[in-house]
């Protein structure tokens, strides 16, 4: 493989990566080149010591993602972030996705029970017209207790959410610097 040919796959590796960003990428290396070829190395020598441009392109848009999710957290962002991740590797797939689906199970549950408990008052005035001889004082206290109940529920989970997306976004630089180069601190 040829410093062009490199060059030109890394592009075709960084192709979801906006344009400043992958010109950024490749001059970077370009300088790399120069480096190594004013220390005498050979083309093939240096390309060696790179590594492969794929693998290069895909820690690059993981680490793009990461920090895009860092300063614009959406979900799309985070979804972006844990695909280009998992896109490193198959061991990924099981260390990122096995936890990931766990977590956004008991996300979602707390959501789905807080908002519910919230909106239990509702279900009783819903009661009310759909059975008019059914209504007891006893189900409104209940559901106005349930709602008070529900409010707290979903204070705790936007908390719980923030917390666990800043955990998700330190959990994922930490799984790409794993895959870049181990546990070397």
């Amino acid at each position: 493989m040829t410093k062009e040919q490199f060059l030109n796959s890394l592009d075709t590796a960084l192709r979801k990566l906006p344009k400043e960003d992958r010109e950024e990428i490749k001059q970077d290396f370009m300088e790399h080149f120069l480096m190594g070829e004013a220390e005498g190395k050979s083309e093939k020598e240096i390309i060696a010591a790179l590594g492969s441009p794929q693998q290069i392109g895909k820690e690059m848009a993981a680490n793009y993602y990461v920090d895009q999710m860092e300063t614009q957290i959406t979900p799309g962002s985070i979804f972006k972030a844990i695909w280009a991740i998992i896109g490193l590797g198959f061991f990924n797939l099981v260390i990122v996705l096995g936890p990931l689906i766990g977590i956004l199970g008991i996300l979602l549950g707390g959501w789905v029970a807080g908002m519910a408990f919230v909106l239990s008052p509702l279900l009783v005035l819903v009661n009310v017209f759909v059975y008019p001889g059914s209504f007891e004082f006893f189900d409104l206290f209940v559901a106005t207790g349930l709602s008070g109940l529900g409010i707290f529920i979903s204070i705790g989970m936007y908390f719980a959410t923030k917390a666990i997306i800043f955990g998700l976004i330190r959990y994922l630089k930490f799984n790409i610097s794993l895959v870049k180069g181990g546990l070397n601190a």
